[in-house]
């Protein structure tokens, strides 16, 4: 131990550039995520009787040791801090202060050795992945077999706009101290069941006091898997893409469809598909992909574009490929209006990621032949064109707004409502009948005359039989309540 101190003591100005690397990341104490919140505390100038790790409030060139864990953008050079913004494509570094607090005195054999860590480690955790809005934790722990507590915990944090993946930088995990460790690399146990630390080896064994401390670094990258997908369309032979174009029927039109891999992971097995609209079909064997494997130049490919698909392979970040293929514009027949019909095309990219859509249209005018007409078919109440010479009043109706009003007879909704055939009753509450029908009465029912008369039926004397029965019966069930 002796021996360590004296090498120390002959090495000056690499100890002190270490304390100045330190002291870049000293920050305050406050509110701070460490753990645990209850463990003694200690001093620089009064240092623990016992292996503790990270305790000392006032240390020189660190601060408060309970926050032993900082992260910064390595971008920007910025100093170490509690927290950062993740921003996709960049490099990250975190940091991982240790520091046995046992008194200096105790790492010889007269106190038996009382102040050396026996098997120290350290471990940290990181997220694989943060969603929008969310705070990522970055925890360092360290800790001995004969530690009280047996383990610190401390956090840093960083915070996303969007949906990322952070990737563990292999072999950037790098230990720092004046030991005979200092510079050494360590394995990727440290981010699962963590690695030795130490001083002159990484052997777990770390003297108490504050020449032996250290700290670890590691970095990660933000990664975030994104991707865009362009249609544009063009009259053939002119290249003059757009997002749309005016054609004729029977005239060729050229589609084009650019996939770009805008995140910061590879994208394999890329698909293209195109869904045609009606009144556009494709052109057999006119489609053609660029990518980078064909140094940007067209290459002829299948036709499965319209149907299963196109597999363009894999791309790497910022790498892009291009499909195109010609349509032709279909015969006024069938086209769905007369006038000006705009024909939708939708192309779509297809990832591990996810797809995305995007469309392009071509404008086409239907001057619709002489002669035909709009009008309502009366068996099924829409509005359809048809040839003048092929009206039938029967089953159109020239007046369009026939296609509004049903026919209230049962049976007959499938009539316009002023058709000859609904002829239905004009009785308040009774207009789902027909005017025939016998339940159609606009005449009073006369009331039956009062009295008994010579021509009284049995019927009305029955009535009035049973009058008389209620008079009585309700005289007698008075006399009986006013009795009571």
């Amino acid at each position: 131990m002796k021996n360590i101190i004296t090498a120390l003591k002959r090495s000056p100005k690499r100890a002190a550039s270490l304390l100045v690397v330190a002291f870049a990341v000293m920050i305050p104490a406050g509110l701070l995520a460490w753990g645990p919140a209850d463990r003694p505390t200690y001093t620089f100038e009064k240092p623990a009787d016992h292996v503790t790790f990270n305790s000392i409030t006032n240390n020189p060139s660190h601060g408060d040791e309970r926050n032993f864990v900082q992260i910064r953008d390595t971008s920007t050079n910025a100093k170490f801090g509690e927290e950062v913004a993740l921003t996709p494509g960049k490099e990250y570094e975190v940091y991982v202060f240790f520091h046995n607090n046992a008194a200096s005195n105790l790492n010889d054999a007269e106190h038996n050795y009382k102040g050396v860590a026996q098997n120290a480690t350290m471990r940290v955790q990181m997220p694989g992945s943060v969603k929008a809005g969310e705070k990522a934790r970055f925890t360092g722990i360290v800790g001995a077999d004969n530690a009280q507590p047996k383990e610190v915990w401390d956090e840093a944090y960083g915070t996303s706009a969007s949906n990322v993946a952070l990737r563990y930088v292999p072999d950037s995990a790098t230990i720092y101290s004046n030991g005979a460790v200092d510079g050494q690399k360590l394995p990727s146990t440290l981010l699962t069941s963590g690695t030795k630390l130490g001083f002159n080896a990484l052997d777990g064994k770390l003297p108490g006091c504050n020449e032996f401390a250290g700290w670890v670094k590691y970095r990660f990258v933000v990664d975030q898997p994104n991707f865009s997908v362009e249609k544009t369309v063009s009259a053939v032979g002119k290249n003059a893409f757009a997002k749309s174009v005016n054609a004729k029927a029977g005239e060729q039109v050229e589609y084009k469809i650019q996939y770009k891999n805008t995140g910061t992971t590879q994208q394999n097995d890329v698909m293209i598909k195109d869904t045609l609209p009606k009144g556009i079909s494709y052109v057999p064997g006119t489609t053609y992909a660029a990518t980078g494997k064909s140094n940007g130049q067209y290459e002829k490919i299948s036709d499965n574009v319209t149907t299963s698909g196109v597999n363009l392979g894999s791309f790497a970040p910022n790498a892009n490929a291009y499909v195109k293929f010609t349509a032709k514009v279909t015969d006024n027949n069938s086209l769905e209006n007369c006038g000006t019909n705009t024909l939708v095309n939708k192309a779509t990219a297809q990832t591990n990621n996810g797809s995305k859509d995007d469309t392009a249209n071509v404008v086409v005018s239907n001057d619709c032949a002489p002669g035909n007409i709009s009008v309502c078919d009366l068996s099924t109440n829409k509005i359809v064109t048809i040839n003048e010479k092929d009206f039938d009043s029967k089953k159109h109706s020239k007046n369009l707004a026939d296609c509004a009003e049903k026919c209230p007879i049962p049976g007959k909704e499938h009539l316009p409502k002023n058709s000859p055939d609904c002829a239905y009753c004009p009785v308040p509450g009774k207009e789902h009948l027909s005017k025939d029908s016998s339940d159609c009465n606009e005449t009073p029912v006369e009331l039956p005359q009062t009295g008994i008369s010579g021509g009284a039926t049995i019927a009305g004397i029955g009535l009035v039989t049973a009058g008389l029965g209620y008079a009585l019966s309700s005289r007698r069930i008075r006399d009986m309540l006013i009795g009571q």
